[in-house]
């Protein structure tokens, strides 16, 4: 842990059909809740970014958050990531100009080899961010595309790398057997990541109270933390988070 890191607390939404959902192992999903209501309770509850991710676009060839973003870009004024189903540069134009600030690739980064370093040399380093899907079996850590369905052969640490070659400007690591269960995060998982790389990490998949922050915090070198179902289901707040990170000695932003 860097003790002078500001860590930033962003909160995800996953959308399907206009609707926040939510399940468990990237599987069952239900919905939880209205994406403009949502992202405008945690933008005021201090949220330092928002991430949205189309939960079901890479399985069905197609992109659907324009819209929603364009309509909470205009009240929501903190950086706003938005993933699923981009497969061109003009899908990242166009969510672009609908109001995001940084796009996130998983898919197609697989699909399509030069896609992300294209989409870096277009749009920046700092609005192109890697996602990757991993789960541990046995002594091999697997990565998943569309939405944790379907394994690939590359190994993870190979993926690690090929993203930081392409120039992104951080990588968000999610676990595919963390997700929805609210019961810590992969510590192991962050950490494998966090020293293979030196690219920014946003730590998924996991939170169900502060103390697993704080763990994760202090046993990784992690530079954010997504949180999904921990606020989504009221089981705790992002000022009350922020607030507990700062009276255990953690630095976060205001």
């Amino acid at each position: 842990m860097n003790k002078n890191k500001k860590i930033r607390i962003i909160s995800r939404l996953d959308i399907n059909n206009d609707f926040v959902i939510k399940g468990l192992y990237y599987e069952g999903l239900r919905k939880v809740g209205d994406p403009e209501k949502l992202a405008q309770k945690y933008y005021e509850d201090g949220s330092d970014e928002i991430i949205f991710l189309d939960a079901v676009a890479s399985l069905y060839d197609r992109n659907s958050l324009n819209q929603i973003v364009k309509k909470i870009s205009k009240n929501v004024f903190i950086p706003i990531t938005v993933g699923g189903g981009i497969r061109s540069l003009k899908d990242i134009k166009n969510i672009l100009r609908s109001g995001a600030d940084k796009i996130a690739i998983n898919s197609h980064f697989h699909k399509n080899k030069s896609f992300v370093k294209n989409a870096v040399q277009a749009f920046g380093s700092s609005t192109i961010v890697g996602s990757i899907t991993a789960m541990k079996t046995k002594d091999n850590w697997n990565a998943y595309i569309d939405n944790g369905k379907h394994k690939i052969k590359e190994n993870l640490l190979e993926i690690l790398k090929r993203f930081e070659d392409s120039g992104v400007g951080e990588i968000i690591i999610n676990s595919k057997d963390k997700d929805g269960m609210m019961k810590g995060f992969d510590i192991d998982l962050i950490e494998l990541v966090s020293s293979t790389v030196s690219v920014p990490i946003i730590a998924s998949s996991g939170a169900g109270n502060v103390d697993h922050i704080l763990k994760l915090i202090k046993q990784t070198n992690c530079d954010a933390v997504s949180l999904a179902s921990v606020l989504h289901y009221n089981y705790d707040t992002i000022k009350n988070i922020k607030k507990t990170l700062k009276d255990n000695k953690v630095f976060v932003r205001s």
